[in-house]
């Protein structure tokens, strides 16, 4: 583990904020403020993308007590230990074998998907799934540590509706994708209680192309 800390995995959640427990998702996540994306804030007012109809700046997610949640979060992952507390707080809580990054939120910075990939790398009994719209940042990390660790699944989210999927670039980056449309794989769950069940499509770098619902 690199930069390895002792910390109690009570300690390690504290540190890092806690962790989201969406409803839909067999497993935790880790969320942080959606007003706070990068692409995301510039698609928001831009008439047919998907961010203009984001899920996170609305419902539970507006509830101040939420939104100090998301702010203590994104407040930690610049922290020196945040790398190492991460790894002891998911080791420590999460008996699924699955984890999601960011039911609200997106990669902030290069340094930020590093740590995202570290902590992949010390646990490799997890697979994490990571969608993002910082198709930049992604590029940046492969030309600098060529691929992504073999548990973490990410998809390049699509920027609007109805709209093909980023799949040129993912295949550069090595990557697969998601959207909002018709095309490829479907989500199951608005069919199955708008839950994923048994479903693991999303954490599954074999399903090129997983598209859901409008939220």
């Amino acid at each position: 583990m690199q930069n390895e800390i002792v910390m109690t995995v009570k300690e390690a959640v504290a540190f890092v904020g806690g962790f989201s427990a969406p409803s839909k998702m067999p497993c935790r996540s880790y969320s942080i403020p959606a007003w706070l994306c990068k692409t995301g804030a510039k698609l928001r007012n831009v008439s047919g993308s998907i961010c203009s109809k984001c899920y996170a700046l609305k419902g539970n997610y507006s509830f101040p007590v939420v939104k100090n949640a998301l702010l203590k979060r994104f407040e930690s992952i610049n922290k020196e230990k945040w790398v190492s507390a991460m790894t002891i707080a998911i080791n420590g809580t999460e008996s699924s074998g699955y984890f999601r990054w960011h039911d609200s939120g997106d990669i902030q910075s290069l340094k930020h998907l590093t740590d995202i990939c570290q902590i992949a790398k010390n646990l490799p009994n997890i697979k994490f799934w990571l969608p993002t719209r910082e198709y930049s940042i992604l590029a940046k990390y492969v030309k600098q540590n060529g691929a992504f660790p073999d548990n973490l699944t990410v998809r390049l989210s699509a920027l609007m509706l109805n709209a093909q999927p980023p799949a040129s670039i993912a295949n550069r980056l090595g990557c697969v994708t998601s959207g909002v449309s018709d095309i490829g794989f479907t989500c199951p769950s608005s069919a199955q209680g708008n839950k994923c069940l048994n479903c693991r499509a999303c954490w599954n770098k074999n399903v090129s192309n997983v598209n859901y619902k409008t939220h």
